[in-house]
């Protein structure tokens, strides 16, 4: 709602088109009267006035005609007042021209309304004079033109208040605390209900009994949530303490609230019924209530807390850890058994002391940012197959293909999102006794990643402590790539009782 009345080209369309809606559909309901206007008594506000004198009545000269040209002067009226005269007033653009513009349209009201209602009560130019009957209709109309325009000041006043009241929430609340969001909201819906109900011509007992009841009910619901409620947990106090400072407030605000509905109606009684009927609203549904929200918020509150405790306790224990590993020894150490091998000319340990070592990096920094270039991805699955080559290099009967692309402009992934088919690969397509294979392709092309990685399979043996193993790696990359490129990646996983195949595409832009 607040975003929709920011649009100010967006509320003026819906502006537009709900006059006209309306507008439509009253003259739709006056054209099907028409149709069967000739067949039966359509019933109108005056016509039993025609039937009292005796005179003849027709639907569409005494009725139908003079209520289009007042649901076209509603209609026009709204349009040019809206959209012409208010916007040029708030800007204060010629403010002097607007307001003359504006009893010209009071006056045209009054001319409207005062010809058409010649016609609706035209019963009356037969038994008295039209010089009586035209001062009688213009006086009264007077009355209903500026009533009218009445409703067109306060639409505009209620349309700009909740436009400021919506469009500063933020503002509001910052300034004034006892003023949360629910409370302005609250405020621009009883603004409106409130220009319903006058303008469906309500009874004046019943919105003098809303227009105090619910601004009350605003009142007592942000008095709870700023101090009522708080103050009455603070002390260890249930509801029932919390009822009864409701009940002393509504005594303290029922004295001028009666003093104001005294001076609207008539019968001293009624200021009892409306204060009757305001304090039990306020202590039975609007007190209550608002204990329900505060405490589901303070639930939800410290639920908030629990998890960024539990979250800063799991991040705690993680610096821990990688404290433990101490990755600056680690990698000291791997340097210097670097260099013994060198010296010892063990060429295939140095080589695989300095892939472990470029893992390793690459698992203690780039493996926790969100994305990686894809590049870097590569140069970590070079290093685990080359040290995997390192291992089985001395088996003819393996064979590992690669055809992995170089050039690859600054695409970037998620990092480890590759690693584990190729670790599921080498884990069951490899075997020392049998022949073995594995093919590994990797392209791109049109910011589309192409990853395949074809193995053979191979029986574990009994003591094998992977023969149970159901690949909790594989579930766990699925689970990531559904989270990280929704709708943007396939998996086909194809296996059979010797082969294992997986095709893999990523929109990586």
């Amino acid at each position: 709602m607040t975003e929709l009345l920011k649009k100010n080209l967006d509320l003026k369309k819906i502006e537009f088109w709900a006059a006209s809606t309306v507008y439509a559909f009253g003259l739709m309901l006056l054209l099907a009267k028409v149709a069967n206007s000739g067949d039966t008594e359509i019933w109108t506000p005056y016509r039993y006035m025609f039937n009292n004198y005796h005179l003849h009545y027709s639907y569409s000269k005494y009725y139908f005609f003079p209520q289009v040209f007042r649901y076209t002067g509603y209609y026009g009226g709204f349009l040019f007042w809206n959209f012409v005269i208010v916007p040029a007033l708030a800007e204060k653009r010629r403010v002097v021209w607007n307001v003359i513009l504006g009893l010209m349209l009071l006056a045209f009201f009054w001319g409207l309304f005062g010809i058409t209602d010649t016609w609706l009560k035209g019963y009356l130019f037969y038994h008295k004079t039209a010089d009586y009957v035209y001062n009688l209709v213009f006086k009264l109309n007077v009355i209903y033109a500026l009533w009218v325009m009445m409703m067109l000041t306060f639409y505009s006043a209620i349309k700009y208040s909740a436009q400021y009241l919506l469009g500063n929430v933020d503002k509001i609340q910052a300034k004034y605390r006892i003023l949360t969001r629910n409370c302005i909201i609250a405020i621009v819906v009883v603004m409106i209900v409130t220009f319903l109900m006058t303008l469906s011509d309500f009874p004046v007992e019943l919105i003098t009994c809303f227009v105090i009841t619910a601004p009350t009910a605003i009142g007592i619901y942000a008095l709870s949530f700023y101090s009522l409620i708080p103050q009455t947990l603070a002390q260890n106090k249930g509801i029932f303490i919390y009822l009864l400072k409701v009940a002393g407030i509504m005594i303290i605000i029922g004295l001028p609230i009666g003093f104001i509905t005294n001076l609207i109606f008539e019968h001293s009684e009624a200021v009892f019924i409306v204060f009757g009927f305001n304090s039990g609203a306020q202590i039975l549904l609007t007190a209550p209530f608002a204990w329900i929200v505060y405490k589901r918020m303070l639930a939800g509150n410290q639920e908030i807390t629990y998890l960024k405790t539990a979250l800063g306790r799991s991040t705690a224990d993680l610096d821990f850890l990688r404290s433990q590993i101490n990755p600056h020894f680690l990698f000291n150490a791997l340097n210097t058994l670097y260099g013994t091998a060198l010296q010892e000319n063990s060429e295939r340990t140095a080589e695989g002391i300095q892939r472990l070592g470029d893992m390793m990096r690459f698992m203690l920094q780039e493996n926790m940012q969100e994305k990686i270039l894809l590049v870097r991805e590569i140069d970590y699955l070079n290093n685990y197959i080359a040290l995997q080559k390192l291992r089985v290099q001395t088996s003819p009967d393996i064979v590992i293909v690669l055809q992995i692309e170089e050039h690859l402009d600054g695409l970037q992934i998620a990092p480890m999102l590759l690693i584990p088919f190729i670790e599921n690969a080498f884990k069951h397509g490899i075997s020392l006794r049998e022949p073995s294979h594995i093919n590994i392709s990797l392209q791109t092309k049109d910011n589309t990643l192409y990853f395949d990685v074809h193995n053979s399979i191979h029986p574990k043996v009994l003591n094998d402590t992977e023969k149970y193993n159901k690949g909790i790696g594989l579930e766990n990359v699925k689970q990531r790539l559904i989270l990280l490129y929704p709708n943007k990646h396939e998996l086909v996983i194809r296996e059979s009782a010797k082969d294992f195949f997986i095709h893999l595409t990523i929109q990586l832009k």
